[in-house]
């Protein structure tokens, strides 16, 4: 049976911790500029990593078969 190849792309986006939990970047975070019209406690919620949500990872399953 040939190796299962990962899915670049989500490999790339999708890291475990050390519970084992799924996470991501912030999804429309926009930290990257109009910085002046968000606020304070929004910009730094961006900062944090967000768990998968568990009908997403049935679907980043079967791309990052190694990672989980």
């Amino acid at each position: 049976m040939p190796k299962i190849k990962t899915h670049r792309g989500t490999a790339k986006r999708v890291k475990v911790s050390a519970n084992g939990k799924v996470t991501h970047r912030h999804q429309f975070s926009g930290c990257g500029h109009i910085l002046s019209k968000k606020s304070r406690n929004r910009k730094r919620k961006f900062r944090k990593d967000q768990a998968v949500f568990s009908g997403d990872l049935k679907r980043f399953a079967p791309q990052i078969p190694y990672l989980l």
